[in-house]
């Protein structure tokens, strides 16, 4: 599991998965929300605007991140 670190104290998934290079670009991460290919500290989260905090862990794929400050 990678550790990114994020700039402030909150981030939404979207751009988490962006910034932790799981995915290639926006529409990537849009379409596995969309289908449920994400989950978020284990479970399936299908909002790209989600809310992430420090020790949030994010899988796709099955590659895992977890969030830090």
């Amino acid at each position: 599991m990678r550790e990114v670190a994020i700039g402030s104290d909150m981030i939404r998934l979207g751009q988490f998965l962006k910034l932790a290079d799981l995915i290639d670009t926006g529409g990537e991460a849009k379409v596995l929300i969309a289908v449920g290919d994400v989950a978020v500290n284990g479970e399936v989260d299908m909002r790209r605007g989600r809310q992430l905090f420090p020790g949030d862990v994010v899988a796709v794929q099955g590659r895992t991140a977890k969030v830090v400050a």
